[in-house]
C-alpha cells in the first residue's frame, strides 16, 4: 500500500532506507574496495531473492549491510558480525535481516545457519570474492570478461583465491540451486551493476 511508497521519513519495509545504509557504510568502512563487495554482495542477493521469488528488498539490504562492521572488528572471525547487529538493531532494521547478517560468520554467532535466507547472504557474499579474484587475472580486469564456467573451473582450484571458503558457496545446493546456476546468477547480477 501507500505506507510502502519511500516518502522522506516514512519506514522502509526493511527498516531502513538505502540511503541511510550507504551512509552507514560510508561511516564505518574506509576500504573502497570493502564497499564494492558490499553493493556487489547487494546486487548478487537481489538476483537469488527474485529467482527463488523471496523479497528483493529484504535479500538485497542483507547483502549490502553484512559487512559493517569488518573495519570495526579488524575483520577478526571470532567476533565479526557482532558489531554490525547492534548497529543494526539500534537502526531499527527488520529482525530477519539482522540474522541473516549476524549467521553469515557462523564463528562469532556461534549458531549454524538454518533457513534460505541464511544460506542465500552466505553463500552470495562468498561467491563475490571468486568472481572479483578471477576478473582481475583476466587483462582488462572487467567483470564483463567474466564467464559463468570460469567461476566453475575456479571453485575446483583449491590455490586460486584460497581465502574463499568453497564449502560456503556450496550452500547454494541448501537454496535448491545448482552451483552452475548459482555462478551464471551471480556473475549476471554483478555484471548489471560493474559501472
Amino acid at each position: 500500500g501507500l505506507s510502502e511508497f519511500m516518502m522522506e521519513g516514512s519506514v522502509m519495509p526493511v527498516g531502513i532506507s538505502r540511503e541511510k545504509a550507504l551512509r552507514l557504510l560510508e561511516e564505518h568502512i574506509e576500504n573502497p574496495n570493502m564497499i564494492k563487495h558490499c553493493l556487489a554482495s547487494e546486487a548478487v542477493l537481489g538476483a537469488l531473492a527474485e529467482y527463488l521469488g523471496e523479497d528483493r528488498e529484504k535479500w538485497s539490504m542483507a547483502g549490502l549491510l553484512h559487512d559493517l562492521d569488518v573495519e570495526m572488528t579488524n575483520a577478526d572471525l571470532n567476533v565479526h558480525g557482532r558489531e554490525t547487529v547492534r548497529v543494526l538493531e539500534q537502526q531499527g532494521v527488520d529482525p530477519e535481516i539482522i540474522e541473516a547478517v549476524g549467521l553469515h560468520n557462523e564463528r562469532s554467532s556461534g549458531e549454524k545457519r538454518s533457513k534460505p535466507f541464511h544460506h542465500a547472504l552466505a553463500a552470495g557474499e562468498t561467491v563475490t570474492g571468486l568472481i572479483i579474484a578471477t576478473a582481475l587475472v583476466y587483462p582488462d580486469k572487467k567483470l564483463a570478461s567474466v564467464k559463468p564456467k570460469s567461476i566453475l573451473k575456479r571453485m575446483k582450484e583449491k590455490a586460486f583465491a584460497a581465502g574463499v571458503d568453497r564449502n560456503i558457496i556450496m550452500e547454494c545446493e541448501k537454496l535448491g540451486i545448482p552451483l552452475d546456476e548459482f555462478c551464471e546468477l551471480s556473475v549476471k547480477a554483478m555484471q548489471g551493476i560493474a559501472a
